[in-house]
């Protein structure tokens, strides 16, 4: 049976909290309407001459990201200690699973408000997993006896190079293994980016134009799918003419029903979606779209309200006046970025009510390799969604999700059984994914998930401390 825990055991965050203090009758989370601000970016020695004009120019961003120590130094200056760069290399060199990529817009929203320190910096939801540190990680459990660098199983999955075929109705298609700005803790860690010291990635190995033909002559032989998630990567590193004609071939097959367009660049790089081409562009997709009766989505990823700018909402807003019917998030359930009810409820109406973005899932972070510092056990989940019911809007409460393997998306309290002791859940599922065609006992099974072994009794710790090595034999 699942039980409960009190959601203060697992650590929370430094950074300072947004909710004035309650008295003994008070609500558990107070709202109070936050305006959104652009943070100054002449803050940062590097950007102290930075005009607004080029600050709103996508090029501009794009050519001034932060790829390397060196990069990062040149923005910070003195603002941080030595220690910092020290500990941020020892994680580049050892532990990190993705390259250092990150925008200055993103950049901007660490540390927004206050003073720039080394402290300030650690602390920051932001920097903890745009900016990973070894600091940050783990010592005893690094990674999950589990992890795996495809720890969904998509690339087993895949119909054709980048075509993910895992629901019975929805397909995933990779289009490309960039994007604007990379996350360390991302799901697809084995396939996106550039190789780290840790991981050497996979490579997409066809012409985007031979890619981009298997994937629609698969839909088009395939009329039993209705849904396709173009994703990456990021879709806004695909040029747009490209990007483009890949949609208008969507709409053109008649099975077709739903397009969502996975972007974190709306908020990482939200000068993208402000290109006048661009703009112009994703208004002949939206109404081509309408006429034919396809709902067309931008989903984005926005995991702390730190990183909702105005420059956020106007993209957003901009999407949805060109005729995109709905731009929802889809955010990562972190430790030390925003696993707790305040935090959320924080992000969610900020996301609804400032920056018109449909709060949707946070999902459980997937166990892959060097990520247990992140992740949080079910019953945390749990707990967190009890916890942020009743204050949202119905339609803007999001549901957190486990992406369990094999079994795909659910939610957290549809577990069929759970060793609290052990941190194991078990699930079931109502259907068969490409791989399990002929599997006639795949509805029938119990399929495992893993809690962070570090939020585990003694006892459930001790046991996996001997299951260990014969796991990883």
């Amino acid at each position: 049976m699942t039980q409960t825990q009190p959601v203060e055991a697992i650590p929370q965050p430094r950074h300072a909290p947004t909710d004035p203090p309650q008295s003994a009758a008070g609500q558990p989370y107070e709202y109070r309407r936050r305006p959104l601000v652009e943070p100054d970016w002449t803050r940062f020695p590097g950007w102290r001459h930075v005009t607004r004009q080029q600050w709103e120019s996508a090029q501009w961003q794009r050519v001034n990201c932060v790829k390397n120590i060196k990069q990062l130094r040149a923005v910070l200056g003195d603002l941080v200690d030595e220690s910092f760069y020290t500990d941020l290399a020892a994680d580049q060199a050892d532990l990190a699973t993705m390259s250092m990529l990150v925008p200055p817009q993103m950049l901007n929203t660490m540390v927004p408000f206050e003073p720039m320190s080394t402290e300030a910096l650690l602390a920051d939801p932001v920097r903890r997993y745009m900016i990973p540190v070894a600091s940050d990680r783990r010592t005893d459990w690094p990674s999950h006896p589990y992890a795996s660098r495809d720890s969904l199983h998509e690339h087993d999955m895949w119909v054709a190079e980048g075509l993910t075929h895992r629901y019975p109705t929805k397909v995933l298609a990779e289009l490309l293994s960039t994007c604007p700005q990379y996350c360390g803790h991302c799901t697809r860690m084995d396939l996106v980016g550039n190789s780290t010291p840790t991981v050497d990635k996979l490579k997409l190995t066809l012409k985007p134009v031979d890619r981009y033909d298997a994937h629609i002559n698969y839909l088009k032989a395939h009329p039993g799918v209705r849904d396709v998630v173009v994703s990456g990567g990021d879709v806004a590193n695909v040029p747009w003419r490209n990007l483009e004609s890949y949609l208008m071939r969507l709409l053109e097959i008649e099975t077709i029903r739903d397009i969502r367009l996975a972007t974190k660049a709306l908020m990482g790089l939200p000068q993208h979606w402000l290109q006048a081409d661009v703009v112009e562009g994703l208004e002949r997709v939206a109404r081509t779209a309408a006429r034919r009766g396809v709902n067309l989505a931008i989903h984005t990823h926005v995991n702390h309200a730190q990183s909702l700018t105005p420059l956020v909402a106007r993209a957003a807003q901009t999407a949805l006046e060109v005729g995109v019917r709905d731009v929802r998030n889809q955010g990562v359930l972190m430790r030390g970025v925003n696993a707790s009810a305040s935090d959320l409820l924080d992000l969610c109406f900020a996301l609804q009510g400032e920056a018109g973005i449909l709060p949707y899932y946070f999902y459980m972070c997937d166990m892959i390799p060097n990520a247990e510092h992140w992740r949080v056990p079910v019953w945390h989940a749990q707990q967190l969604q009890h916890d942020i019911m009743g204050y949202l809007p119905g339609y803007a409460t999001p549901r957190i999700v486990c992406d369990v393997p094999f079994v795909g998306k659910r939610w957290v309290h549809m577990l069929t059984d759970y060793d609290r002791e052990r941190g194991i859940s078990y699930w079931t599922k109502n259907y068969r994914t490409s791989i399990e065609s002929a599997d006639l006992e795949a509805l029938d099974k119990r399929f495992a998930y893993y809690d962070p072994i570090d939020t585990l009794p003694d006892s459930g710790q001790a046991w996996w401390a001997r299951q260990e090595a014969d796991i990883l034999a």
